[in-house]
């Protein structure tokens, strides 16, 4: 191990999460050799959810010294050599820079819900969804608002690409980040050529002196080369000097790219869950959607194959709302309890509850969600009087809720889309406690639901195998890599709900439905 890591034959993924930096160091089978993270949360500013620059960077360097302190810790050497490098980070989101590189106005992260006008005349005009969150949709929001840095914007991106240009000074994107800021042509893996003319049409009249493809950063497939870390870029990711400059980077990535590599789903007709603060479902397709569905946006894997995408904004945050209201109520009995078995005694007694919750109701709505029409939210509880109010059909609720919004939109998938998928992964902190995010899944989409070994290491070690992948070109397609490489002989554990827990999810789920108007007076009646 000593060898492999002071000869440099490795590779390094660091992904930047909603909650958590991660960084993680790999020999070439893909095993891992040391990790690292950081915490942080999102800022709620002037009603725009933001991460500070000096987040972003005091995380990044925070989270690659505890990777290098531990490779040192574990190995007794110092990290100075390094295969490759990959960043990914949350998709979409807005950032906008000038002719100097400085940023025109702070970072619009994908949670934000403020661009239904550009949303809706984008996905008019061009006959393909075009979500809210997604890059073009804050770029033409900012335009129809007048927003005077516009006409300033030498460059936008995404966070990844962000990070790997101020690294690297490339101004580059993975096709499966790149197809969140603007819709992809995945015959050539690069930007529609046709909608961007139609969206240069569209803005002629405010008289920019930028064209879209000016302004986007150049998209790249996976296993091509996207520069090497400069020694600017160097001292950037290790601030004590020891990392040495030139090491080679793969396309930057986004964190649904990513979450399909750590899955090994990116070959057609496979398919992942991932489910933390936000939840999405990635369907590799046959065929292109017969209509346009403002549920689903079609984006790309890193290779540039059609994807069918539900990303809704709400996963998993009520149900730690409840966890630390638990812990608090633990505390004050004198009884402080751990917080692994705090959370496994929760979604274990979920297994216990009623089909369909026992007639309890409830929405986990943090922040706005565009698949149900909500451009703000109101986390709610309601049961009706003669509801069997119990702890396991609560905590059933709380995992049905997580998922809910998902199913809307898989349910059109699956129903209306006739798509077709063999195998769906789950990953994420959702399926950690055994079995039972696995089976409430299970039943939401009525099939079987897989969750390998190397679920947990999700996105930062699904990035480092983009980068490790990279610099193995012989290996053959991505797929074949993962397959035969990293995934050979690992099965993995799968759970399939019975009829009668899917016949609950679906009569739950005409509840839920009749229920949003509930939501919509919450969000009414209840101030920010």
């Amino acid at each position: 191990m000593k060898e492999i890591i002071e000869s440099g034959k490795t590779a390094l993924g660091i992904e930047f999460g909603s909650t958590r930096i991660k960084a993680v160091l790999i020999d070439e089978k893909g095993a891992t050799l040391a990790s690292g993270s950081h915490g942080w949360e999102n800022q709620y500013e002037n009603g725009i959810w933001t991460y500070s620059l000096d987040m972003i960077w005091n995380g990044l360097q925070d989270a690659y010294a505890e990777l290098a302190a531990d490779v040192q810790k574990q190995y007794g050497v110092p990290l100075k050599k390094i295969g490759s490098i990959g960043f990914s980070a949350m998709m979409h989101g807005y950032m906008a820079f000038d002719k100097n590189g400085e940023l025109l106005v702070p970072f619009r992260t994908w949670r934000n819900t403020i661009t239904e006008e550009a949303a809706g005349k984008l996905t008019k005009a061009l006959g393909f969804n075009i979500p809210q969150r997604w890059s073009i949709s804050h770029l033409y929001q900012a335009i129809l608002n007048k927003e005077d840095h516009v006409k300033d914007i030498t460059f936008f991106t995404t966070l990844a690409g962000y990070i790997h240009w101020k690294l690297t000074g490339e101004k580059v994107l993975g096709v499966g980040d790149a197809s969140g800021m603007f819709p992809i042509d995945s015959t050539t893996g690069d930007y529609n050529k046709a909608y961007v003319a139609k969206f240069d049409e569209m803005i002629a009249p405010c008289g920019f002196s930028w064209k879209l493809e000016d302004i986007l950063p150049k998209s790249l497939s996976a296993g091509e080369a996207a520069g090497t870390l400069t020694a600017e870029g160097a001292k950037l990711l290790d601030v004590s000097g020891t990392l040495e400059a030139g090491i080679p980077l793969c396309p930057p990535e986004g964190d649904a790219g990513t979450g399909m590599v750590a899955t090994n789903s990116v070959a057609v007709r496979t398919g992942n869950v991932s489910a933390g603060t936000s939840v999405f479902a990635m369907i590799v397709m046959e065929k292109a959607l017969k209509g346009v569905h403002e549920e689903i946006d079609v984006v790309t894997t890193p290779e540039g194959k059609d994807v069918a995408m539900v990303h809704c904004n709400n996963c998993t945050s009520e149900i730690n709302a409840w966890a630390k209201l638990f812990a608090q109520y633990s505390e004050a009995l004198g009884m402080p309890v751990d917080t692994d078995k705090l959370y496994t005694t929760m979604f274990t007694a979920a297994m216990s509850g009623a089909p369909d919750c026992g007639g309890l109701m409830g929405f986990n709505y943090f922040s706005g969600e565009p698949v149900t029409g909500f451009a703000e939210g109101r986390p709610l509880f309601a049961r009706s009087v003669n509801a069997d109010f119990s702890f396991a059909n609560f905590m059933r609720l709380q995992l049905f809720s997580a998922l809910s919004t998902l199913k809307y939109g898989m349910d059109i998938l699956f129903k209306e889309e006739d798509v077709k998928v063999d195998c769906l992964y789950g990953h994420g902190g959702y399926f950690k406690t055994k079995e039972a995010g696995q089976r409430i899944l299970s039943a939401a989409v009525n099939g079987p639901v897989t969750v390998m070994e190397t679920a947990g290491e999700g996105g930062a070690w699904g990035i480092a195998l983009l980068a490790l992948y990279m610099t193995k070109k012989a290996s053959g397609s991505l797929s074949d890599f993962l397959k035969n490489e990293i995934f050979a002989g690992q099965e993995g554990s799968t759970v399939t709900a019975t009829a009668e827990e899917v016949a609950g999810f679906d009569r739950f789920m005409q509840s839920f439905v009749k229920a949003l108007p509930l939501e919509k007076a919450a969000i009414d009646c209840i101030a920010e």
